[in-house]
């Protein structure tokens, strides 16, 4: 939004998915990444799903009403172009976002009501990601 003129809510979201698409094209040629977004499910699986290796989605999850809250409380303080004030509950809440993608990799969910132990979580994802070492092939034997 600092390069680009953001005019209004179409605009914004415009922009907003042409950065989903920049995200998704780095992370797909990096060695390694953490991808951070409000994903939308009808479409994320498939854009999420031809990234290469391992994926672990963390999945914050947070009563709508503490979230509308703390939505509320930071609205004005982003660039101008996010358009805070001007979005819908419904189109910021709604059953596309509300739920992980799911999309046949491990889901963890966090509970983001409360602080976060990040410390934690960080175990959690490295055990998720983790893959166990092939065993090494034996003449005779069944893969």
């Amino acid at each position: 939004m600092s390069e680009l003129p953001v005019p209004d809510v179409p605009a914004s979201r415009t922009i907003g998915r042409a950065s989903v698409a920049a995200l998704l094209a780095v992370a797909a040629e990096a060695p390694c990444a953490v991808l951070e977004s409000v994903w939308h499910r009808s479409h994320a699986a498939a854009e999420l799903g031809n990234l290469p290796g391992n994926l672990v989605e963390v999945f914050c999850r947070c009563d709508p009403a503490i979230a509308a809250e703390r939505y509320a409380r930071r609205a004005g303080t982003r660039a101008a172009g996010h358009f805070d004030a001007k979005r819908t509950i419904e189109e910021l809440w709604n059953d596309d976002v509300a739920r992980p993608v799911a999309g046949g990799w491990p889901v963890l969910e966090v509970d983001t009501t409360a602080r976060v132990d990040v410390t934690s979580l960080v175990g959690r994802i490295r055990a998720a990601v983790a893959v166990p070492p092939a065993r090494p092939f034996t003449p005779g034997s069944h893969p």
